[in-house]
């Protein structure tokens, strides 16, 4: 595995975090040479994929050789250490813009990194650029006309949707152009690009990882969190990401707890409930078929299966979600929208004058019915250790002329931002070529539970991320 000499080849493109921090530590390669074959991979391929905003080839490399003289004087800072990642255009960097994927943004210089950045180059892991997000992250087809439109990576012949509004972080890390990349999640915009992109994304527990820095769309929902190519890279990206922010106070006196230590458990005699295929009536059918099979297959690694009717249609729970990010949207970014030859894109305009015709007393209304929402589901998951679905209803369909046609993710993602739960997608497995994932939801700091179900099943199959053999 000689990158210096060699260059980087396709296998050695989607090595995941840990086995390059790994084959850095044993000296395969330098953190240079590293960097440098993937930013060769981004030059060459990106073009195609649209993934990164903006490239930060010059600081990288400077990066990865203060990584490589850490090396030789034993101060390496972490296993990830000299290891590339990228980031949403909603993360704070400091001497960039951070745009949200509009030309209505005023492009500020950045005087300080969003809090999620920093603690990863404080592992000593290599900021290679920021990735495409739909405008202000408010949507989920992935599609970004103010801008430009990642192409999903699994489909050589058809230009399809990546999924939204983390749509550049799940393409590069599906692409190999990076091995981790960090999006945000408000109703599934890390859980969807990762489900139809084929790789894993993790809506982490609100409070467990800060989110200083990180431009908002709705802050009582919005999450940061990790998408890789292994779960072992997510926990690892997890331990690394979580703590105290003092730009967020929903972290302060949250509990940390490391999630690679029970990584390894499996899951026999864990109590695994799902929903009934009639409150799934939304999925495809070879999702709904691919989601059987992976039922059978956890029951066969000894967990235990429970299928129990939901409180509510997943239609209840997604629209109620919908109606308060719509508020939170329309209250943060309205000027931005009334203005004269408003350049915010029309369809992500009409969206949030939505939240023009709710007021307090509405949104009050709102907080209410979640609340007895939430004691409700609490109710549901008791007894159990996770709750599973599919990640999403559909695989990635053409992108031609479908920015503006309503999208179907949010009826199996937002769930767990509106319960305040946390969640990873991982692949679930190809239906008709294209990739599905699977949902592993579990109660607000419970993350590594739902790493230990999904590193369970990596395991049983001997990997979930399937390559595309083009790039």
């Amino acid at each position: 595995m000689n990158i210096a000499h060699e260059g980087m080849n396709m296998n050695q493109a989607f090595i995941s975090a840990a086995d390059l921090g790994r084959a850095l530590a044993r000296g395969d390669f330098t953190a240079e040479a590293l960097v440098t074959a993937m930013l060769t991979r981004i030059h060459k391929y990106d073009p195609q994929l649209n993934a990164f905003v903006e490239v930060y080839a010059e600081s990288a490399v400077a990066a990865a050789r203060e990584s490589d003289i850490r090396r030789s004087r034993d101060q390496v800072k972490s296993l990830l250490d000299g290891v590339p990642f990228a980031a949403k255009d909603l993360f704070d960097v400091k001497g960039h813009a951070t745009l949200a994927g509009s030309k209505a943004t005023s492009g500020t210089i950045a005087t300080r990194s969003a809090n999620a950045i920093q603690r990863l180059l404080d592992k000593g892991m290599v900021l290679v650029g920021k990735t495409h997000t739909v405008e202000f992250a408010y949507g989920s087809w992935g599609t970004n006309p103010s801008s430009k439109t990642p192409i999903n990576p699994r489909d050589a012949l058809m230009p399809r949707v990546p999924g939204g509004s983390s749509s550049g972080s799940g393409v590069a890390v599906a692409a190999g152009l990076v091995p981790v990349a960090l999006g945000t999640d408000t109703g599934g915009s890390v859980r969807t690009p990762a489900a139809l992109c084929g790789v894993i994304g993790m809506k982490t527990s609100l409070g467990l990882v800060g989110r200083g820095g990180v431009q908002p769309l709705a802050f009582l929902f919005d999450i940061v969190g990790p998408m890789t190519r292994s779960v072992e890279d997510a926990a690892l990206v997890l331990a690394s990401l979580q703590g105290e922010d003092p730009e967020d106070p929903s972290t302060f006196g949250v509990p940390q707890h490391d999630p690679v230590n029970d990584l390894e458990k499996g899951v026999a005699g864990l109590v695994l409930r799902h929903p009934t295929m009639a409150d799934l009536a939304a999925a495809e059918p070879g999702i709904l078929a691919r989601f059987r099979q992976t039922l059978d297959e956890l029951r066969a690694m000894g967990a235990l299966i429970e299928e129990k009717p939901l409180p509510r249609p997943l239609e209840t729970y997604a629209s109620l979600t919908a109606n308060m990010t719509t508020v939170e949207a329309w209250g943060r970014y309205r000027t931005l929208v009334e203005q004269e030859n408003s350049l915010v894109d029309p369809e992500i305009a009409k969206r949030m004058s939505r939240g023009a015709t709710m007021g307090v007393a509405d949104y009050l209304g709102y907080l209410e019915q979640r609340r007895m929402m939430q004691i409700e589901f609490d109710g549901y998951l008791a007894g159990a250790d996770a709750f599973l679905l599919p990640s999403s209803p559909i695989t990635a369909k053409p992108l031609e002329g479908i920015h503006d046609t309503p999208a179907p993710f949010g009826i199996f993602t937002r769930l767990a931002n509106l319960m305040d739960l946390a969640s990873i997608s991982i692949p679930m497995g190809d239906v008709e070529n294209l990739p599905s994932g699977l949902q592993i939801v579990v109660r607000r700091f419970a993350d590594p539970m739902a790493l230990r179900v999904a590193r369970a099943l990596e395991v049983h199959r001997g990997g979930l991320f399937l390559a595309p053999s083009h790039y």
